[in-house]
Protein backbone atom coordinates (compact mmCIF):
# COMPACT_ATOMS: atom_id res chain seq x y z
CA UNK A 1 0.00 0.00 0.00
CA UNK A 2 2.64 2.19 1.30
CA UNK A 3 4.67 1.39 -1.82
CA UNK A 4 1.50 2.35 -4.15
CA UNK A 5 1.33 5.82 -2.46
CA UNK A 6 4.84 6.43 -3.37
CA UNK A 7 4.53 5.32 -6.88
CA UNK A 8 1.22 7.56 -7.33
CA UNK A 9 2.93 10.44 -6.15
CA UNK A 10 5.94 9.90 -7.74
CA UNK A 11 3.96 9.77 -10.95
CA UNK A 12 2.17 13.15 -10.10
CA UNK A 13 6.06 14.62 -8.96
CA UNK A 14 7.24 13.78 -13.15
CA UNK A 15 3.95 14.83 -14.33
CA UNK A 16 4.64 17.91 -12.68
CA UNK A 17 7.83 18.90 -13.54
CA UNK A 18 7.11 17.97 -17.13
CA UNK A 19 3.99 20.22 -17.19
CA UNK A 20 6.20 23.07 -15.59
CA UNK A 21 9.17 22.55 -17.73
CA UNK A 22 7.01 22.94 -21.17
CA UNK A 23 5.52 26.12 -19.48
CA UNK A 24 8.83 27.53 -18.92
CA UNK A 25 9.91 26.32 -22.74
CA UNK A 26 6.63 27.88 -23.71
CA UNK A 27 7.29 31.36 -21.82
CA UNK A 28 10.84 31.27 -23.33
CA UNK A 29 9.52 30.54 -26.88
CA UNK A 30 6.92 33.75 -26.67
CA UNK A 31 9.24 35.79 -25.50
CA UNK A 32 11.84 35.22 -28.22
CA UNK A 33 8.97 35.30 -30.75
CA UNK A 34 8.06 38.39 -29.78
CA UNK A 35 11.56 40.14 -29.43
CA UNK A 36 13.12 37.79 -32.67
CA UNK A 37 9.74 37.63 -34.96
CA UNK A 38 8.69 41.21 -36.90
CA UNK A 39 5.25 41.74 -36.09
CA UNK A 40 4.45 38.73 -34.01
CA UNK A 41 4.52 40.89 -30.67
CA UNK A 42 1.64 43.28 -32.51
CA UNK A 43 -0.11 41.10 -33.69
CA UNK A 44 -0.43 38.67 -30.54
CA UNK A 45 -1.40 42.18 -28.72
CA UNK A 46 -4.11 42.51 -30.80
CA UNK A 47 -5.54 39.16 -30.85
CA UNK A 48 -5.50 39.30 -27.56
CA UNK A 49 -7.15 42.98 -27.14
CA UNK A 50 -10.14 41.82 -29.23
CA UNK A 51 -10.59 38.56 -26.43
CA UNK A 52 -9.67 39.82 -23.39
CA UNK A 53 -10.21 43.84 -23.73
CA UNK A 54 -7.77 46.51 -24.00
CA UNK A 55 -7.35 46.96 -20.07
CA UNK A 56 -6.74 43.48 -19.31
CA UNK A 57 -3.97 43.00 -22.19
CA UNK A 58 -2.43 45.92 -20.29
CA UNK A 59 -2.55 44.50 -17.35
CA UNK A 60 -0.82 41.79 -18.77
CA UNK A 61 2.24 43.63 -20.66
CA UNK A 62 2.92 45.51 -17.53
CA UNK A 63 3.27 42.71 -15.40
CA UNK A 64 5.40 41.51 -18.06
CA UNK A 65 7.42 44.30 -18.27
CA UNK A 66 8.11 44.20 -14.67
CA UNK A 67 8.94 40.44 -14.52
CA UNK A 68 11.56 41.22 -17.45
CA UNK A 69 12.87 44.19 -15.03
CA UNK A 70 13.24 42.38 -12.09
CA UNK A 71 14.90 39.67 -13.90
CA UNK A 72 17.59 42.49 -16.14
CA UNK A 73 17.58 44.02 -12.40
CA UNK A 74 19.06 40.99 -10.94
CA UNK A 75 21.56 39.84 -14.00
CA UNK A 76 23.28 42.70 -14.83
CA UNK A 77 23.31 44.65 -11.11
CA UNK A 78 26.45 46.04 -10.69
CA UNK A 79 27.04 46.19 -14.62
CA UNK A 80 28.35 49.26 -16.84
CA UNK A 81 26.94 51.46 -19.04
CA UNK A 82 27.66 50.79 -22.31
CA UNK A 83 28.79 53.04 -25.35
CA UNK A 84 26.71 52.65 -28.42
CA UNK A 85 29.42 54.38 -30.62
CA UNK A 86 32.75 55.54 -30.60
CA UNK A 87 33.41 59.52 -30.31
CA UNK A 88 35.39 60.39 -34.48
CA UNK A 89 38.48 61.29 -34.30
CA UNK A 90 38.78 65.40 -34.61
CA UNK A 91 38.83 67.07 -38.11
CA UNK A 92 41.76 68.79 -39.02
CA UNK A 93 40.18 72.22 -40.37
CA UNK A 94 39.82 72.53 -43.79
CA UNK A 95 41.98 74.38 -46.51
CA UNK A 96 40.73 76.79 -48.31
CA UNK A 97 39.09 75.99 -51.68
CA UNK A 98 41.44 77.73 -54.69
CA UNK A 99 41.53 80.67 -55.85
CA UNK A 100 39.90 82.21 -52.15
CA UNK A 101 43.28 83.26 -51.55
CA UNK A 102 43.37 86.95 -50.62
CA UNK A 103 39.38 87.23 -50.95
CA UNK A 104 37.62 89.53 -49.04
CA UNK A 105 34.86 87.65 -49.19
CA UNK A 106 34.43 86.12 -45.42
CA UNK A 107 34.56 82.25 -45.07
CA UNK A 108 32.01 80.04 -45.01
CA UNK A 109 29.78 79.34 -41.65
CA UNK A 110 31.06 75.98 -39.94
CA UNK A 111 27.90 73.84 -40.14
CA UNK A 112 25.57 73.94 -37.50
CA UNK A 113 25.85 71.38 -34.83
CA UNK A 114 24.41 71.49 -31.46
CA UNK A 115 26.03 72.35 -28.59
CA UNK A 116 27.33 69.53 -26.28
CA UNK A 117 25.42 68.91 -23.18
CA UNK A 118 27.32 66.06 -20.94
CA UNK A 119 25.81 63.36 -19.04
CA UNK A 120 22.56 63.55 -17.09
CA UNK A 121 23.84 60.94 -14.81
CA UNK A 122 27.41 60.93 -14.13
CA UNK A 123 27.78 58.06 -12.41
CA UNK A 124 26.10 55.68 -15.33
CA UNK A 125 27.79 57.44 -18.22
CA UNK A 126 30.02 56.58 -20.74
CA UNK A 127 32.17 58.80 -22.42
CA UNK A 128 30.23 59.70 -25.65
CA UNK A 129 26.97 60.20 -23.40
CA UNK A 130 26.16 64.05 -24.35
CA UNK A 131 28.37 64.74 -26.99
CA UNK A 132 26.95 65.39 -30.45
CA UNK A 133 27.70 63.18 -33.29
CA UNK A 134 27.37 64.23 -37.04
CA UNK A 135 24.93 61.87 -38.71
CA UNK A 136 26.00 60.79 -42.26
CA UNK A 137 23.15 60.94 -45.07
CA UNK A 138 23.70 57.17 -47.11
CA UNK A 139 22.87 58.98 -50.28
CA UNK A 140 24.42 62.13 -49.52
CA UNK A 141 27.58 60.92 -47.67
CA UNK A 142 29.20 64.03 -48.63
CA UNK A 143 26.87 66.93 -47.62
CA UNK A 144 27.10 68.58 -44.64
CA UNK A 145 25.08 67.15 -41.86
CA UNK A 146 21.48 67.78 -40.94
CA UNK A 147 21.01 65.43 -38.39
CA UNK A 148 23.21 64.87 -35.12
CA UNK A 149 23.09 61.96 -32.48
CA UNK A 150 23.88 61.49 -29.16
CA UNK A 151 23.45 59.05 -26.17
CA UNK A 152 22.17 59.46 -22.55
CA UNK A 153 22.24 57.29 -20.17
CA UNK A 154 18.82 58.99 -17.92
CA UNK A 155 18.10 56.79 -15.13
CA UNK A 156 20.70 56.18 -12.92
CA UNK A 157 18.82 52.76 -11.12
CA UNK A 158 19.32 51.27 -14.61
CA UNK A 159 22.87 51.89 -16.13
CA UNK A 160 21.38 49.68 -19.06
CA UNK A 161 18.96 52.60 -19.99
CA UNK A 162 19.51 54.40 -23.10
CA UNK A 163 18.33 57.11 -24.36
CA UNK A 164 19.36 57.81 -28.38
CA UNK A 165 18.68 61.48 -29.68
CA UNK A 166 18.77 62.85 -32.86
CA UNK A 167 18.76 66.80 -32.95
CA UNK A 168 18.15 69.05 -36.02
CA UNK A 169 17.74 72.84 -37.35
CA UNK A 170 13.81 73.44 -38.04
CA UNK A 171 14.88 75.91 -40.58
CA UNK A 172 16.64 73.42 -42.89
CA UNK A 173 14.10 70.25 -42.84
CA UNK A 174 10.47 69.69 -43.22
CA UNK A 175 8.25 67.48 -41.22
CA UNK A 176 5.72 65.57 -42.60
CA UNK A 177 2.93 63.09 -41.30
CA UNK A 178 1.41 60.36 -42.91
CA UNK A 179 -1.65 58.29 -41.81
CA UNK A 180 -1.10 54.44 -41.34
CA UNK A 181 -3.54 52.36 -43.58
CA UNK A 182 -5.17 50.89 -40.66
CA UNK A 183 -4.37 53.15 -37.41
CA UNK A 184 -5.07 55.64 -36.25
CA UNK A 185 -8.38 54.35 -36.75
CA UNK A 186 -11.15 57.23 -38.13
CA UNK A 187 -13.65 58.11 -35.72
CA UNK A 188 -14.69 61.00 -38.43
CA UNK A 189 -16.93 60.40 -41.64
CA UNK A 190 -14.24 62.50 -43.69
CA UNK A 191 -11.59 60.43 -41.94
CA UNK A 192 -13.51 57.03 -43.36
CA UNK A 193 -13.48 58.20 -46.35
CA UNK A 194 -10.13 59.41 -47.19
CA UNK A 195 -7.16 58.20 -49.16
CA UNK A 196 -4.61 56.97 -47.12
CA UNK A 197 -1.24 55.55 -48.70
CA UNK A 198 0.42 55.09 -46.06
CA UNK A 199 3.96 55.39 -47.57
CA UNK A 200 6.00 58.66 -48.06
CA UNK A 201 4.99 60.89 -51.08
CA UNK A 202 6.68 60.03 -54.01
CA UNK A 203 7.79 63.40 -54.75
CA UNK A 204 10.15 63.58 -51.81
CA UNK A 205 12.04 60.95 -52.28
CA UNK A 206 14.97 62.89 -53.60
CA UNK A 207 14.91 65.31 -50.67
CA UNK A 208 13.76 62.65 -47.99
CA UNK A 209 16.41 62.16 -45.03
CA UNK A 210 15.10 60.25 -41.81
CA UNK A 211 11.83 58.96 -40.98
CA UNK A 212 10.55 57.85 -37.72
CA UNK A 213 7.33 56.33 -35.84
CA UNK A 214 4.21 58.24 -34.84
CA UNK A 215 1.56 58.13 -31.67
CA UNK A 216 -0.67 55.82 -30.41
CA UNK A 217 -3.48 53.64 -31.83
CA UNK A 218 -7.09 55.09 -31.67
CA UNK A 219 -7.89 53.01 -28.94
CA UNK A 220 -5.17 53.80 -26.59
CA UNK A 221 -6.71 57.23 -25.78
CA UNK A 222 -8.40 58.87 -28.83
CA UNK A 223 -5.49 60.98 -29.57
CA UNK A 224 -6.28 63.44 -32.48
CA UNK A 225 -4.95 63.71 -35.39
CA UNK A 226 -5.44 65.64 -38.68
CA UNK A 227 -3.10 66.27 -42.07
CA UNK A 228 -3.94 66.91 -45.63
CA UNK A 229 -6.93 68.77 -45.19
CA UNK A 230 -8.88 65.61 -43.16
CA UNK A 231 -9.37 65.00 -39.75
CA UNK A 232 -9.41 61.57 -38.57
CA UNK A 233 -9.53 61.25 -35.18
CA UNK A 234 -10.72 64.72 -33.34
CA UNK A 235 -8.14 66.57 -30.69
CA UNK A 236 -8.25 66.00 -27.19
CA UNK A 237 -8.03 69.28 -25.12
CA UNK A 238 -5.46 67.85 -22.79
CA UNK A 239 -3.23 66.18 -25.01
CA UNK A 240 0.35 67.45 -25.88
CA UNK A 241 0.14 67.89 -29.90
CA UNK A 242 2.72 68.31 -32.32
CA UNK A 243 1.83 70.98 -34.55
CA UNK A 244 3.24 71.98 -37.90
CA UNK A 245 2.28 75.32 -39.09
CA UNK A 246 2.21 76.68 -42.91
CA UNK A 247 4.95 79.01 -42.23
CA UNK A 248 7.49 76.22 -41.70
CA UNK A 249 7.20 76.44 -38.19
CA UNK A 250 6.81 73.77 -35.42
CA UNK A 251 5.03 73.82 -32.14
CA UNK A 252 4.63 71.16 -29.07
CA UNK A 253 2.43 72.16 -26.46
CA UNK A 254 -1.26 70.81 -24.95
CA UNK A 255 -4.09 71.15 -27.28
CA UNK A 256 -5.68 73.86 -25.77
CA UNK A 257 -3.20 76.01 -25.49
CA UNK A 258 -2.62 75.91 -29.43
CA UNK A 259 -6.12 75.21 -31.00
CA UNK A 260 -7.21 79.01 -31.86
CA UNK A 261 -4.21 78.96 -34.74
CA UNK A 262 -5.49 75.25 -36.29
CA UNK A 263 -6.30 77.17 -39.70
CA UNK A 264 -2.68 77.88 -39.94
CA UNK A 265 -1.80 74.42 -39.29
CA UNK A 266 -0.14 71.81 -42.08
CA UNK A 267 -1.17 69.37 -39.94
CA UNK A 268 -1.25 68.06 -35.94
CA UNK A 269 -1.18 64.91 -34.57
CA UNK A 270 -2.06 64.18 -30.58
CA UNK A 271 -0.18 62.28 -28.11
CA UNK A 272 -0.68 61.67 -24.19
CA UNK A 273 -0.21 64.46 -21.79
CA UNK A 274 2.86 66.59 -22.51
CA UNK A 275 6.25 65.27 -20.86
CA UNK A 276 7.48 68.54 -20.63
CA UNK A 277 6.20 72.25 -21.45
CA UNK A 278 7.67 75.38 -21.47
CA UNK A 279 10.84 73.60 -19.31
CA UNK A 280 8.70 72.21 -16.70
CA UNK A 281 8.15 68.79 -16.48
CA UNK A 282 4.42 67.20 -15.84
CA UNK A 283 3.98 66.83 -12.60
CA UNK A 284 2.45 63.55 -12.41
CA UNK A 285 5.84 62.10 -13.79
CA UNK A 286 6.93 62.88 -9.64
CA UNK A 287 4.09 60.04 -9.37
CA UNK A 288 5.18 56.79 -9.90
CA UNK A 289 1.63 55.31 -9.84
CA UNK A 290 0.87 57.78 -12.70
CA UNK A 291 -0.52 55.78 -16.08
CA UNK A 292 -1.21 57.71 -18.89
CA UNK A 293 2.06 57.33 -20.72
CA UNK A 294 1.92 53.75 -21.96
CA UNK A 295 -1.65 53.25 -23.32
CA UNK A 296 -2.97 52.13 -19.77
CA UNK A 297 0.51 50.99 -18.67
CA UNK A 298 1.88 52.56 -15.92
CA UNK A 299 4.30 55.85 -16.35
CA UNK A 300 7.20 53.73 -14.50
CA UNK A 301 6.62 50.66 -16.59
CA UNK A 302 10.18 49.85 -17.56
CA UNK A 303 9.53 49.61 -21.76
CA UNK A 304 11.12 50.83 -25.04
CA UNK A 305 9.57 54.69 -25.72
CA UNK A 306 9.59 57.29 -28.40
CA UNK A 307 9.63 61.67 -28.13
CA UNK A 308 9.64 64.56 -30.07
CA UNK A 309 10.58 67.98 -28.67
CA UNK A 310 11.41 71.38 -29.67
CA UNK A 311 13.85 73.96 -27.78
CA UNK A 312 12.75 77.07 -26.05
CA UNK A 313 13.23 79.09 -29.34
CA UNK A 314 11.91 76.54 -31.34
CA UNK A 315 14.45 76.32 -34.03
CA UNK A 316 16.12 72.92 -32.78
CA UNK A 317 13.95 70.14 -32.99
CA UNK A 318 14.75 66.32 -31.38
CA UNK A 319 13.69 62.88 -31.70
CA UNK A 320 14.32 60.40 -29.22
CA UNK A 321 14.43 56.38 -28.98
CA UNK A 322 14.43 55.13 -25.30
CA UNK A 323 14.73 51.44 -24.48
CA UNK A 324 14.53 50.37 -21.08
CA UNK A 325 13.08 53.48 -20.02
CA UNK A 326 10.26 54.98 -17.68
CA UNK A 327 8.18 57.95 -18.99
CA UNK A 328 10.04 60.13 -16.09
CA UNK A 329 13.42 59.01 -17.35
CA UNK A 330 12.61 59.67 -20.90
CA UNK A 331 11.56 62.62 -20.04
CA UNK A 332 14.56 63.68 -18.08
CA UNK A 333 16.98 62.89 -20.70
CA UNK A 334 14.73 64.90 -23.61
CA UNK A 335 14.73 68.19 -21.31
CA UNK A 336 18.57 66.86 -20.86
CA UNK A 337 19.38 67.14 -24.57
CA UNK A 338 17.82 70.51 -24.85
CA UNK A 339 13.88 70.06 -25.52
CA UNK A 340 11.68 73.06 -23.52
CA UNK A 341 8.52 71.09 -24.70
CA UNK A 342 8.26 67.47 -24.82
CA UNK A 343 5.83 65.21 -26.33
CA UNK A 344 5.85 61.04 -25.76
CA UNK A 345 5.20 59.04 -29.00
CA UNK A 346 4.51 55.03 -29.70
CA UNK A 347 5.95 52.66 -26.75
CA UNK A 348 6.57 48.91 -26.71
CA UNK A 349 9.10 46.65 -28.33
CA UNK A 350 8.20 47.12 -31.75
CA UNK A 351 7.57 50.65 -32.74
CA UNK A 352 9.54 52.92 -31.76
CA UNK A 353 12.38 53.38 -34.60
CA UNK A 354 14.41 56.09 -36.30
CA UNK A 355 15.75 54.74 -40.08
CA UNK A 356 17.73 56.66 -43.11
CA UNK A 357 17.28 55.41 -46.30
CA UNK A 358 20.18 54.19 -49.10
CA UNK A 359 19.47 53.58 -52.75
CA UNK A 360 20.78 50.30 -53.24
CA UNK A 361 19.16 50.20 -57.09
CA UNK A 362 18.49 53.30 -58.44
CA UNK A 363 14.54 54.31 -57.81
CA UNK A 364 14.19 51.72 -54.44
CA UNK A 365 14.76 53.01 -51.26
CA UNK A 366 15.86 50.61 -48.61
CA UNK A 367 15.12 51.65 -44.68
CA UNK A 368 18.48 51.73 -42.62
CA UNK A 369 18.39 51.98 -38.82
CA UNK A 370 20.29 54.47 -37.01
CA UNK A 371 20.21 52.90 -33.43
CA UNK A 372 21.18 48.93 -33.47
CA UNK A 373 18.57 46.89 -31.73
CA UNK A 374 15.39 48.91 -32.82
CA UNK A 375 12.67 46.47 -35.13
CA UNK A 376 12.16 47.51 -38.43
CA UNK A 377 12.11 46.42 -42.05
CA UNK A 378 13.94 47.23 -45.35
CA UNK A 379 10.79 48.27 -46.96
CA UNK A 380 9.45 50.46 -44.11
CA UNK A 381 7.48 53.34 -44.91
CA UNK A 382 9.14 54.35 -48.49
CA UNK A 383 8.41 51.13 -50.58
CA UNK A 384 5.71 49.50 -48.27
CA UNK A 385 2.54 50.80 -46.69
CA UNK A 386 2.50 51.52 -43.13
CA UNK A 387 -0.02 50.36 -40.87
CA UNK A 388 0.52 52.67 -38.38
CA UNK A 389 1.48 56.66 -38.66
CA UNK A 390 4.26 57.89 -38.79
CA UNK A 391 6.80 61.22 -39.54
CA UNK A 392 9.34 61.39 -41.67
CA UNK A 393 12.05 63.91 -42.64
CA UNK A 394 13.16 66.20 -45.92
CA UNK A 395 15.66 68.57 -46.90
CA UNK A 396 14.11 72.11 -47.28
CA UNK A 397 14.73 73.41 -50.61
Amino acid sequence: MVAGVKTRRARWLRRLSIALGASLASVIALWVAIHRVPGFGPWLADRGRSVLGVNAVARIEAFAYGVEDRLRRLARSGTAPEAAWELPAPRASATPPPGDAGSDAPPPPPPWRPKDVGALHPKVATPVDGVWVPVVDPRHPEAPPLLWKTQLHPDKTRPWAALFVVALEVAKVELHLVTGIVDPKPTTSAGREAKRPGRIDPAHRGRLLAAFNGGFKTEHGNYGLRTAGVTFVPARAISCTIAAYDDGTLRVGTWKALADAEARMRFWRGTPPCLFESGKRHASLWDEETRGWGAALEGETVIRRSALGLSASRDVLYVGLGDHTTARALADGMSHAGADAVAQLDVNYSFPKLVLFSEPTPGKLEAETLFKGFVFEKDDYAERASPRDFFYLTRRD
